[in-house]
């Protein structure tokens, strides 16, 4: 999926309920700026404000991450997962630090949504470890690489074949460790 078309279908679904950004940024926290980027600009966030904008809008997380299939089953094959399926998460001017590969698009209903990620190192949040939260659990399995995981007051490297399972509502971090690249597996839930 291309950025613009998250842009596109997060402010198709503000305007279908006549909703402003700056109504929008009320509701999430987030600021006009921000929102402004996401559908206009070449600014993809992480997974933490598009949770807040989903639930602002009423709307499963995935809905602006994939394209609606009608099926009870969802089969994701490895080799069949590409760069023309990620969602890069990158700001103004920088290059993407996450590739997010949703393993749940064709999967309408869904409850949870799963992701492979490839996490690599982003300097600015190196040193500020920027904090998010949202409601809802997180489960990571590292594939590959070095995971650093922030929870609370908490830090912890993680290896391959090292998880990590905890409340996405207390402030988080999930960043490269000192690896070149992470692979990671990450399932959330995120209540209705």
């Amino acid at each position: 999926m291309s950025v613009k078309k998250l842009g596109d279908r997060i402010r198709t679904y503000r305007e279908r309920q006549e909703m402003s950004r700056e109504e929008l940024s009320r509701r999430t926290g987030l600021s006009v700026e921000f929102l402004t980027a996401l559908e206009e600009e070449d600014v993809t966030p992480s997974i933490g404000p598009l949770l807040k904008i989903a639930l602002a809008l009423g709307q499963r997380l995935g809905t602006f991450m994939d394209d609606a299939v009608d099926s009870d089953i969802c089969l994701t094959c490895c080799a069949e997962r590409g760069a023309d399926d990620a969602i890069l998460r990158k700001a103004r001017g920088k290059r993407a630090s996450y590739k997010y590969h949703s393993l749940g698009a064709a999967k309408t209903d869904r409850h949870m949504e799963p992701f492979f990620i490839e996490i690599y190192p982003d300097e600015e949040a190196a040193a500020e470890k920027p904090l998010s939260s949202h409601e809802g659990e997180e489960f990571i399995v590292v594939v590959s690489g070095e995971l650093e995981v922030i929870v609370g007051p908490d830090r912890h490297v993680l290896g391959a074949g090292d998880s990590v399972y905890f409340n996405s509502v207390v402030p988080h971090y999930v960043g490269c460790g000192n690896a070149p690249k992470t692979d990671i597996y990450a399932v959330l839930y995120i209540p209705q």
